[in-house]
């Protein structure tokens, strides 16, 4: 591919505790293992490499134990830094409690991950071809949020922006949302997250609705978990996208996979539902693994299509 990656968003350090269950306010979980890994915007970086798209990470590395393990996990996945970096911060750490069913709980702070300037997106100068990935975790944080808008409203109508809403899409002030909307070619969210943004509940209306505010040849998916995806181009009724059926025990990661994987797959030239069937399968075959990077190799990936005709 001559395409690449350019990833906008921080990364951060998980702290991951597989429980039993979520405590209630007061009580303590059950820990059947804890491990610390490489999280947040590392985990969309590392299933486009594994898919086969080059990746470079403009977001900001601070410095201390945490940035060190950063730093060496991008340069493991091949990932080269062009961001900026931050002598006075360590990462950000995330605290994730995945229970029984594989469902992921939160807390997170954030550290150098959460700071960018108007210096540092000055240079940042994407080539026509690159895809360019930004989450709404960073506009969200009050020290990243103003400089990546303005940086947004300077983005030429042709950049191949693809915004990921995130969790936190309802703490965006709402001149920074509608910017980063016009401005995407491509918008992924999970339903939760297209709920907050459009009000709609049906996630193939909500696909829609995202979608129009998209130039014609991007548009919207809205991810449904298991049961794979809606997507919309033009704001045009939208189509389903069927899930692939795996038995999952960590949900941690794998939208970040299903991002991953399907800007890759455009860069690779698929057609939109093509590449939302290759980042379906993508998504839940990273389920069936322990961890937030766990996306597989895009040969895993094919022979699962291959072999059930799903592209």
């Amino acid at each position: 591919m001559t395409s690449r990656l350019i990833q906008m968003s921080g990364v951060v350090v998980d702290l991951v505790y597989q429980v039993t269950d979520i405590p209630l306010a007061g009580n303590e979980a059950e820990v059947r293992s804890a491990t610390l890994a490489t999280g947040g915007g590392f985990n969309a970086m590392v299933a486009a490499r594994r898919a086969g798209l080059q990746v470079l990470f403009a977001g900001t590395i601070g410095a201390g134990p945490m940035a060190d393990m950063v730093a060496k996990s991008l340069k493991s996945e091949g990932i080269s830094h062009i961001g900026a970096s931050l002598d006075d911060a360590d990462q950000g750490i995330c605290t994730v409690l995945v229970d029984d069913s594989g469902e992921r709980t939160f807390i997170g702070c954030p550290g150098a991950d959460g700071v960018v300037s108007d210096a540092d997106v000055a240079n940042l100068c994407p080539d026509t071809e690159d895809w360019i990935l930004l989450s709404g975790y960073a506009l969200s944080y009050s020290n990243s949020s103003e400089a990546l808008t303005r940086w947004l409203q300077s983005c030429s109508k042709g950049t191949r922006l693809v915004f990921d809403p995130g969790p936190r899409v309802a703490t965006i002030a709402p001149e920074t949302l509608r910017i980063a909307l016009e401005a995407a070619l491509w918008v992924s969210a999970n339903a939760a997250e297209a709920l907050a943004i459009t009000g709609k509940s049906d996630p193939s209306e909500a696909a829609c609705v995202l979608s129009a505010a998209c130039p014609v040849n991007g548009g919207a998916i809205v991810r449904i978990g298991a049961q794979g995806a809606w997507l919309s181009q033009g704001g045009q009724p939208a189509c389903h996208i069927p899930g692939h059926a795996v038995h999952a025990i960590d949900t941690n990661g794998a939208g970040d996979a299903h991002i991953g994987y399907f800007i890759s797959m455009l860069a690779a030239g698929l057609a939109p539902t093509q590449a939302l069937r290759a980042a379906n399968v993508a998504a839940a075959l990273s389920t069936t693994q322990e961890g937030p990077s766990t996306a597989p190799l895009l040969n895993l990936v094919n022979a699962v299509l291959a072999s059930t005709s799903e592209l």
